[in-house]
């Protein structure tokens, strides 16, 4: 269904994080957030999903009901932006279908209509939140991050280790005082990292939480990753091999 974003300039950039912050919360998710975007307007669609990938999360993009539910099926996503006026399956069936597996993602449901009738028929049908076209990103992005803090266990505003800290809101990270220039996936991987609190993240769990489907998993986009963020995390490493079983923030 064809529908209007206000769309990005780097003013609205900022509102968008203002609102995340004004949504709540203490963070966007359990770990970095992976999306799902289906909206058979594929211009709007890849817009949409562009913006998110600027906001730090990764994401996938159906143009149908159909291939939602075979990415659902596949993936594990914290938020799927579902229209609800989709070809094929309809996004109406696509909510009554996770809906129905007690799925833990959260359902934003677009659409073009307005009424009070049918924004109680979407959050009836097991929708999380809903919101009519056309609309904000800024909106959009506050949205989706207050429902991945519902989809996933809550963490405190900062993880910290030693004398490195990162807030996922802001995304911002900090060692011994000095900010971090950190790209989007090299933040996206600390998060994970400082979130399993000590845990061994396997390479293929960071895959899947931090990159969309078109990642190749037989690359080498993982360590290379890991390679950058050490070399700017700086020395005394904090990010150690465990043979066999990923990469940890801790003790060697």
């Amino acid at each position: 269904m064809t529908g209007n974003v206000t769309w990005l300039s780097p003013v609205t950039c900022d509102h968008g994080k203002q609102a995340a912050d004004m949504a709540g919360g203490t963070r966007s998710g359990g770990q970095a957030m992976r999306v799902l975007v289906t909206e058979d307007d594929e211009v709007l669609a890849t817009a949409v999903a562009a913006g998110l990938r600027r906001e730090g999360m990764a994401v996938d993009v159906a143009l149908d009901g159909g291939a939602a539910l075979e990415r659902l099926t596949v993936n594990r996503y914290d938020v799927v932006v579902l229209d609800r006026d989709l070809p094929g399956v309809h996004g109406d069936d696509v909510c009554r279908a996770l809906a129905a597996d007690r799925s833990e993602t959260r359902v934003l449901m677009l659409t073009a209509a307005r009424s009070v009738r049918d924004r109680v028929e979407g959050l009836g049908l097991g929708a999380d939140d809903y919101l009519p076209k056309p609309f904000d990103f800024a909106e959009l992005i506050a949205r989706i991050r207050a429902l991945g803090r519902r989809a996933a266990t809550p963490l405190p505003a900062s993880l910290e280790h030693g004398d490195l800290s990162l807030d996922p809101v802001r995304r911002v990270a900090v060692r011994a005082g000095r900010r971090l220039p950190l790209t989007h996936k090299e933040l996206a991987v600390l998060e994970c990292l400082l979130a399993a609190d000590g845990r061994p993240v396997p390479a293929e769990e960071l895959l899947e939480r931090v990159w969309d489907e078109a990642a190749d998993p037989f690359t080498s986009t993982v360590k290379t990753t890991i390679g950058r963020l050490r070399a700017k995390l700086g020395d005394p490493p904090v990010i150690h091999t465990v043979r066999e079983s990923g990469y940890r923030i801790g003790e060697p």
